[in-house]
């Protein structure tokens, strides 16, 4: 694992890089209070598939501009995408307001936030939502008027957090929605 620092603006924040040299990048953003150990085992499964593995230690502080300046100061221009709950929300954002930067995204109990009441455009790049919890079941449904490319719900029943107790269903829906097949 490599351990990097991006600097952007007055924040620096330590991002994990890990996993074999490929053309595949997954960028997957924590949910608060989390850290980028959150997401080991799915990041694990996901080399197993030849995926590279980008994890900020935090998204505190990042917005769609700070998550984009990260992306650049890697040197990463398109990427798929993934989140736990307020990482998710983060990556709808910016799945929603970037267009061409993101291939896919996948997102664990968060529902697009237009759903909620929140401001935030329609994503136009294949999506999946993976619902742990019972509260955002129908809003995480309720979300596929706001993807205008395929979409899909994967419900798992009682899971606390998708990445940490449910690592293999989040693995494999990311590692589907990288595949072009």
């Amino acid at each position: 694992m490599e351990l990097t620092e991006v600097t952007v603006g007055q924040v620096t924040h330590s991002v994990r890089v890990d996993g074999p040299e490929s053309a595949h990048i997954v960028v997957l953003l924590p949910g608060a209070g989390e850290d980028a150990a959150a997401f080991d085992a799915v990041c694990e499964r996901l080399h197993g598939s030849d995926l590279r593995t980008v994890v900020p230690d935090s998204v505190d502080g990042l917005d769609v501009e700070g998550l984009l300046a990260l992306l650049d100061g890697l040197g990463l221009t398109y990427v798929n995408l993934a989140g736990n709950r307020e990482g998710a929300e983060l990556a709808w954002q910016a799945a929603a307001r970037t267009f061409g930067r993101f291939k896919s995204l996948v997102v664990a109990d968060a529902a697009h936030p237009a759903i909620t009441g929140g401001d935030c455009p329609a994503v136009e790049i294949p999506t999946t939502v993976l619902v742990g919890v019972d509260a955002v079941r129908d809003d995480a449904a309720a979300s596929g008027r706001r993807c205008y490319s395929d979409f899909r719900v994967v419900e798992l029943d009682g899971i606390g957090s998708v990445p940490r107790d449910a690592a293999a269903a989040f693995a494999t829906e990311i590692s589907l929605r990288t595949s072009m097949w």
